[in-house]
C-alpha cells in the first residue's frame, strides 16, 4: 500500500495493529452486508475484551457470532440481538455487556462520530430505560435526550465495488449501516467483491469516499441467508 493505493494483500495485512480491548464498529444488518473476511480474520487472531458497535451480533456459527465462540467480545453496542443464541446464553451468565441502542439513534451516532460531532439530541428514548442517567433538554415543548456520538479505533466495512484510492459503491440493501461505520473508524478497513482501476467508477454513484478508507481488499463471501423459508 503506497501513496493514495489503499489495496492490501491479505486479511493479516488488513487488521494489523488489532489489539485486546479495543473498540471495532461493523457494517452490516442481520447477515446482509457483513464484513464476513474482517470478522474472520479477528476469529483467527485471537484479540480479546473487544467492544463491538453493529446492528446486531450475526448468529450462531456466522457473522459476529463466531467470535462469541471463543468470548472474544467483552461489550456490544446494538439494536437487535434476537438471532443467537449464544448471545443470549452469555447475556444472562453476566459474561456479555450488552448496550441497547435504538436503530436511528446507533445510526446517527456512527454519522456524527464521523462527521466530528460529539453528541446531538433526539426525543427516541425519552421516558425508557434507554434514557435513563442521560441530559435531558426540552425542544418546542417536546423532551430530547442527549446521545453522545460513537468512534472506534477501528471499523470494517463490506462493499461491492471499489477503485485502489478507496472509492466505495455499495450494492442495494447491502449499504444499511456501511456507510455510517466507515466514517466512524481511526483505521477503517473495506473488502469488497470487485476492485476497479481509478477512473472505472461513476463518481455520482460513489457512497463512500476514499478519504475515509485506510485500506482495501478483495475477499470471497459466502452470501449465506439468515433465515431460509420455503413452500411445504
Amino acid at each position: 500500500m503506497s501513496g493514495f493505493n489503499k489495496v492490501v494483500g491479505s486479511y493479516a495485512e488488513a487488521m494489523a495493529g488489532l489489539e485486546d480491548g479495543m473498540t471495532v464498529i461493523a457494517g452490516g444488518f442481520g447477515l446482509c452486508g457483513i464484513p464476513e473476511g474482517c470478522i474472520a480474520q479477528i476469529k483467527k487472531m485471537g484479540t480479546k475484551n473487544l467492544t463491538f458497535v453493529s446492528n446486531n451480533c450475526g448468529v450462531d456459527g456466522f457473522g459476529l457470532g463466531i467470535l462469541l465462540e471463543d468470548k472474544q467480545i467483552k461489550k456490544m453496542v446494538s439494536s437487535y440481538v434476537g438471532e443467537n443464541k449464544l448471545f443470549e446464553e452469555q447475556l444472562l451468565a453476566g459474561e456479555l455487556e450488552v448496550e441497547l441502542t435504538p436503530q436511528g439513534t446507533l445510526a446517527e451516532k456512527m454519522r456524527a462520530g464521523g462527521a466530528g460531532i460529539p453528541a446531538f439530541y433526539t426525543a427516541t428514548g425519552y421516558g425508557t430505560p434507554v434514557g435513563e442517567g442521560k441530559e435531558v433538554r426540552e425542544f418546542d415543548g417536546r423532551q430530547y435526550i442527549m446521545e453522545e456520538a460513537i468512534r472506534g479505533d477501528y471499523a470494517i466495512v463490506k462493499g461491492w465495488k471499489a477503485d485502489t484510492y478507496g472509492n466505495v459503491i455499495y450494492r442495494h440493501t447491502a449499504q444499511n449501516f456501511n456507510p455510517m461505520a466507515a466514517t466512524a473508524g481511526k483505521i477503517t478497513i473495506v473488502e469488497v467483491e470487485e476492485i476497479v482501476q481509478p477512473g472505472e467508477l461513476d463518481p455520482s454513484q460513489i457512497h463512500t469516499p476514499g478519504i475515509y478508507v485506510d485500506r482495501l481488499i478483495q475477499g470471497e463471501f459466502e452470501k449465506r441467508i439468515e433465515q431460509r423459508t420455503v413452500r411445504a
